[in-house]
């Protein structure tokens, strides 16, 4: 008799404990969820569909204005618009600090349409890869920071792709300063096309 009310006991300790587990669970899913849908927007480029967030790098917010000031300008100049939308994308996707999650890919916003979706399960897959969840702002993980980045070159030639192709594309060579050395890219080299009235990103090397 007392056996089965010990395992009485012990039967309710084991659903009591899977109950606030499951709990706990649920609560950092919704909360993970919250956080990704709850972050502000500061600034947009409505004509072109860009925008500035709270949690950006100080410097992506920086270029990010430079871009803004260019682009709503009355003779906007493209070779510029080329030059400081490489620098975000790059500051953007390499700013692995200011990620949320390993699928808070940067840069996104910048790529091909048609190539957004294939480009962010591959960066999920290698650099987003071993990125921990910040969702909390208590993250301890030494991630990259993008402290400047230069443009070592720019010209404009023909681009031949599988679906699209541009006579005029721009070819961006640029070089990266981090805050720290982790052995991450410090050169990427990038082909940008002409999409409708937009420039988009097809290509990163």
């Amino acid at each position: 008799m007392k056996n089965k009310k010990k395992l009485k006991y012990i039967f309710i300790l084991v659903l009591i404990v899977l109950f606030i587990l499951l709990f706990v669970g649920i609560k950092d899913i919704y909360d993970t969820l919250s956080n990704n849908t709850q972050v502000k927007t500061l600034m947009t480029i409505d004509k072109y569909g860009y925008t500035l967030n709270e949690n950006d790098s100080p410097y992506f917010k920086k270029l990010f204005e430079s871009l803004k000031e260019n682009l709503e300008s009355d003779e906007p100049d493209e070779e510029e618009y080329a030059k400081v939308m490489s620098q975000l994308f790059v500051t953007d996707f390499y700013s692995l600090k200011y990620a949320i999650s390993k699928s808070d890919v940067g840069g996104i916003q910048f790529v091909y349409s048609s190539y957004q979706s294939s480009f962010t399960t591959k960066a999920k897959d290698t650099v987003y890869a071993y990125v921990k969840s910040n969702v909390y702002g208590k993250r301890k993980q030494d991630l990259p920071n993008i402290k400047s980045i230069e443009i070592d070159n720019i010209e404009q030639k023909e681009y031949e792709g599988d679906t699209i192709s541009d006579d005029e594309a721009y070819y961006v060579d640029l070089k990266i300063t981090y805050d720290q050395d982790l052995d991450y890219p410090e050169e990427v080299s990038l082909v940008l096309v002409h999409s409708n009235d937009k420039l988009e990103i097809v290509k990163m090397d």
